[in-house]
């Protein structure tokens, strides 16, 4: 059922375009290259296993953790939110 002037699959589509948004970011994102021994930010050793599992790796697990943990903090909505599509 359609709501005002949006089509049927608005909403949908709107969800669709949000995270297909997220996965191209985070697929730029991805390390690429040979992965590094040491920790770029604690010279901490890297197990063969994780520069194995992710090509051009240059953090520690430790390390990755907060660096993911500070960015969760601080992502948006770059849609907007329903209430300012609603004004």
């Amino acid at each position: 059922m359609a709501s005002g002037w949006a089509g049927d699959g608005a909403v949908q589509d709107q969800i669709d375009a949000t995270i297909d948004d997220a996965l191209e970011r985070a697929r730029r994102n991805l390390p690429q290259g040979e992965s590094r021994h040491e920790c770029a930010e604690c010279g901490e050793l890297i197990p063969e296993a994780r520069r194995q599992a992710l090509p051009g790796v240059q953090l520690c697990i430790n390390c990755q953790a907060e660096r993911d943990a500070d960015a969760a903090h601080s992502s948006y909505n770059r849609r907007g939110s329903k209430d300012s599509q609603l004004r």
